[in-house]
């Protein structure tokens, strides 16, 4: 694929739009240049205070597990929403956004995994490679894969997916539908 981090600082520069009041990203002059913004793709955004310690230095994360419209679009809709609209924090303000860094995951298309229980789907997910969609009744979660490396371990992961997603830690022994996908990620240097 081409060069992702002009995602970087696309996604930026929506932020930025919102904190200046005006238009600074010409979304022709963009695709002219990056033709792939112009293939529908779903990506996420996320935020991190890079003076805060790993773990406790997320700041906002949004995204679109399905591709329903351009990259471009969607890479400056979900930096947007991941500034101010993430429901787990207060807008970002103009001197966190000096101090915060840029991760885009841009995802590939969700694929059901079918598994007999908890020991199989051990055996079949892939720690540090695979996204997870958890799906149980009207209760739905997903986990980037970068989740993997704060929650390493399998049973961890699935407990705090199974919180996020509103269920009971121990979710998984009422076989939940999920699916995998993975991302190809890019961060802003420190």
């Amino acid at each position: 694929m081409e060069d992702l981090r002009v995602l970087l600082k696309l996604a930026r520069m929506s932020i930025l739009e919102e904190f200046e009041g005006k238009k600074l990203i010409d979304k022709e002059e963009w695709i002219k240049k990056y033709p792939f913004l112009a293939e529908k793709r779903a990506c996420f955004v996320t935020l991190k205070m890079k003076d805060k310690p790993r773990g406790s230095n997320l700041r906002g994360c949004i995204g679109s597990i399905l591709p329903y419209r351009p990259l471009i679009d969607d890479v400056v809709a979900n930096a947007k929403a991941a500034a101010f609209e993430d429901p787990r924090f207060p807008p970002l303000t103009p001197e966190e956004f000096e101090r915060v860094k840029i991760e885009v995951s841009v995802l590939t298309i969700p694929e059901k995994l079918e598994y007999e229980d908890k020991e199989d789907l051990m055996r079949k997910i892939r720690p540090g490679v695979d996204g997870v969609i958890l799906q149980l009744a009207n209760h739905q979660a997903t986990f980037l894969p970068s989740v993997w490396e704060e929650l390493p371990a399998f049973e961890l992961f699935f407990a705090h997916l199974c919180m996020k997603a509103r269920l009971p830690g121990d979710c998984l022994m009422y076989h939940p539908t999920i699916y995998t996908y993975q991302a190809v990620e890019v961060e802003e240097e420190e």
